[in-house]
């Protein structure tokens, strides 16, 4: 399945979906934090004041600090992404406007559908959130929290999507980290599959009919034509095609097939916030 990580902070706010237990310490400032953010919004509705002026500059400089950090730490370039990006926008003025920061506010979908209905496909997503004075200093509190400094340099994300908005004499910053899922069409996808099976010497149907059925399915065998009655099936889902799962490489191995039929079809019980494959193939 895949992998989700949420975790929240620069002023020292830290929550997340793996993240839920906290120390003392952490909490006790997230509540300073609350109180700050509750106190400067409590004087902005005195003084009329509208909160959310976006900052693409400074949310720039958030991307660019995000990546000289990783460089220095030896980790890859984060590549951006638009859709993370509007995720991170819309989330943030959702903070501007309410004050104290979360991760998601009532009535507000999660981060996971966000960033999916923004455009974005993933198999991991991350998060951070923080207001500061600066996006400089915003990105030192990040570094110096680790769970945020974790997020930020990462292995498992690529992308990266940042957004800054200005309101309350402060600057409320979301940062969204992901790893980036490619966009397959259904005969992509058994392309793909089929390729990594010609290697061990077993020949492709052309008609994915039969296995395209049996993905469509939990369990059993499809109806199979007259004299194409498969010997083994193996259905799987995975936001990855790199590699065969063990059993049906297995399988494959052991020399007694000849021929092999690949299906592809929507991918079941994963949420659309995710990108995930869904194949079955046949063994004759």
């Amino acid at each position: 399945m895949p992998e989700y990580s949420d975790i929240a902070g620069a002023v020292g706010f830290n929550e997340g979906m793996t993240m839920m237990k906290r120390a003392g310490g952490w909490a006790l400032v997230a509540c300073l934090a609350a109180v700050i953010g509750m106190s400067a919004w409590t004087q902005d509705a005195r003084s009329g004041q509208q909160p959310g002026r976006v900052r693409p500059a400074d949310a720039e400089q958030l991307f660019a600090l995000a990546n000289l950090a990783r460089m220095h730490a030896g980790a890859g370039q984060l590549r951006w992404d638009p859709a993370l990006a509007e995720a991170a926008r819309l989330h943030c003025l959702r903070m501007a406007q309410e004050g104290p920061i979360e991760h998601r506010y009532g009535g507000e979908p999660s981060l996971t559908e966000r960033a999916a209905t923004a455009g974005a496909r993933f198999s991991r997503i991350e998060e951070n959130v923080a207001v500061g004075p600066s996006a400089n200093a915003i990105h030192e509190e990040w570094m110096n929290s680790p769970p945020h400094r974790a997020n930020l340099l990462s292995p498992k994300v690529d992308r990266i999507g940042t957004a800054i908005v200005a309101a309350r004499g402060t600057l409320y910053a979301v940062a969204d980290f992901s790893a980036a899922v490619q966009q397959l069409s259904r005969a992509q996808v058994e392309a793909k599959v089929a390729d990594l099976i010609r290697v061990s010497g077993v020949a492709i149907l052309p008609d994915a009919g039969q296995a395209r059925a049996a993905c469509a399915t939990d369990q059993g065998m499809p109806p199979a034509k007259p004299g194409m009655q498969p010997l083994f099936l193996m259905r799987w889902q995975s936001s990855s095609l790199d590699v065969l799962p063990k059993g049906l490489t297995e399988k494959l191995a052991s020399g007694r097939y000849r021929r092999a039929s690949v299906g592809s079809c929507k991918a079941e019980g994963a949420q659309d916030s995710f990108s995930a494959y869904r194949v079955a193939v046949l063994l004759y």
